[in-house]
């Protein structure tokens, strides 16, 4: 363990000094700029595309939504309150004054516009699948919407957690990803290449710079050189370890409710079989990830929800026991002189790299020889999204609400109309998840999903991994900033940086 903890520490400054010696900060005049780095940059900045993670928390800058959500994970209004006038029929109410960066006033006649444009198959939208229930919406004024069903939803108004975006400019087919326009606090300032993003607050004109710097040493490394004035999660623990002893370094945390899991391909030959991915589950040693690879900031998860939450499960556990993963594999006919090839895609992120790393030397004893496969962010999610993998892993942010379930596991949410990224196609799931949707009481509503949940977690679409820490970093002139459950950039509304 000492010289586990020596290397660490000579390979940690070794790495400092080599990114030192690099010195490969972009070519940048904007000094007045409050500066993010990020471990990925966003895929898209339309709303109607966004599902990545850094797309979506960035999105949430630039535009507003009908809906937000409270603390209890049950939607609250955002711009607009609602009246459920039948099983079917939902009115909007607009109860704030808006307007859009180009200066148009935001009406109901955006949002509809916004919602219609999701639901038109040739938008190709991700989101689309989740709101096919919505028959027609109707503008009443300029106001006031509403939205009828086809099937009645208690949990309808937390679908509409989208941003609105402008008719005028959804009509004009316009480029939101190139220049997005919302009416949020943060507007599009340029975009001079993938991983360096300007958008500017409105509230006092402040410029915020969103640079991508992959590399967790050169993240670490410019935010002490001042390159950069806040960087948040995707660290090993190390270098977390490092930071919070520098003094001019602070350091926020918060307990998350982001979910990561191991994903599989159900159509393949190999990870199509329930039995090997038992195997896999018990072969996972979860706790000396959490411990080793996450520095224990990190809880173990069971499924989507912790069980705390309205419509979270008690469900068994698959705790690590190698000798049960030796049995299920050895049924299959593998031993130590057979073992299986199986191939894990992942990000280039080294932290992530570091942890397939992990997977991979684990699940080797139990007779599984994992290929790792890295690639930049761009070609891992469009491969995940397209089914071209055995194993990956992912992690879901911001989850609320349980109907997340048809948008990843019913047969219908194939991608690109939703995100069943494993090809699960299972009737009875399918017929769980109808029927738990249709129920109109919460209370019952959510019982249906806790059953749903535990045949979920009998047939292993996913391996549920942990659910990760949230864990930011700033110089001592940045004021203001603090860390959510979901690890979103809200608090970005209200930050300062003095002239310390």
């Amino acid at each position: 363990m000492i010289k586990r903890v020596l290397l660490n520490t000579f390979s940690l400054i070794l790495l400092f000094c080599l990114a030192a010696c690099s010195d490969d900060r972009p070519v940048s005049t904007y000094d007045h700029a409050i500066r993010f780095g990020l471990s990925s940059a966003p895929v898209t900045l339309d709303p109607l595309h966004a599902t990545d993670a850094t797309s979506s928390r960035i999105n949430r800058l630039i535009y507003q939504r009908l809906v937000e959500f409270g603390a209890d994970n049950k939607p609250i209004p955002g711009i607009a309150n609602w009246q459920q006038l039948g099983k079917r029929h939902y009115r909007f109410f607009l109860i704030k004054v808006s307007r859009f960066h180009h200066g148009k006033k935001l009406t109901a006649a955006d949002v509809k516009a916004t919602y219609d444009a999701i639901l038109n198959k040739n938008t190709a939208s991700p989101h689309r699948n989740a709101l096919k229930h919505i028959d027609h919406i109707q503008v009443i004024d300029e106001t006031t919407v509403d939205f009828f069903l086809t099937r009645s939803d208690p949990l309808f108004p937390s679908f509409l957690a989208i941003g609105i975006m402008p008719a005028d400019l959804l009509e004009a087919g316009h480029s939101f990803n190139q220049e997005p326009i919302g009416s949020g606090p943060f507007e599009f300032s340029h975009w001079p290449f993938a991983g360096q993003l300007f958008l500017r607050r409105q509230s006092d004109r402040q410029l915020f710079e969103y640079l991508k710097v992959k590399n967790p040493t050169v993240r670490v490394l410019k935010l002490l050189r001042g390159e950069l004035d806040l960087i948040q999660n995707n660290l090993p623990p190390e270098h977390i370890a490092f930071l919070k002893k520098q003094s001019n370094i602070h350091f926020l945390t918060q307990t998350g409710s982001n979910y990561s899991y191991l994903g599989f391909n159900l159509q393949d030959d190999k990870t199509g079989l329930l039995q090997l991915r038992k195997a896999i589950a018990y072969a996972l040693d979860r706790d000396k990830i959490i411990q080793y690879a996450l520095g224990n900031a990190a809880q173990k998860a069971n499924g989507f929800f912790p069980s705390r939450h309205w419509a979270g499960a008690e469900l068994t556990d698959y705790n690590y026991d190698q000798i049960r993963a030796v049995a299920l594999m050895s049924e299959l006919g593998y031993s130590e002189n057979k073992h299986l090839q199986l191939t894990y895609k992942t990000s280039s992120d080294p932290f992530r790299i570091r942890i397939a790393t992990i997977i991979q030397s684990q699940l080797k004893d139990v007779f599984i020889d994992m290929d790792i496969q890295s690639y930049d962010w761009g070609t891992f999610y469009g491969d995940i999204k397209s089914g071209k993998f055995q194993l990956y892993s992912l992690t879901w942010v911001g989850i609320k609400t349980p109907d997340v379930f048809r948008n990843v596991f019913h047969s219908d949410s194939l991608p690109p109309s939703g995100a069943n990224r494993g090809r699960l196609n299972n009737k009875k799931i399918d017929q769980m998840i109808e029927t738990a949707e249709q129920q109109q009481d919460l209370t019952e509503q959510a019982k249906l999903y806790q059953l749903l949940q535990q045949e979920i977690h009998q047939i292993l679409p996913y391996i549920s991994l942990w659910y990760e820490d949230n864990i930011a970093f700033f110089r001592d002139n940045i004021q203001g900033y603090q860390v959510s459950q979901d690890g979103n950039y809200d608090a970005l509304f209200t930050v300062n940086r003095t002239s310390i």
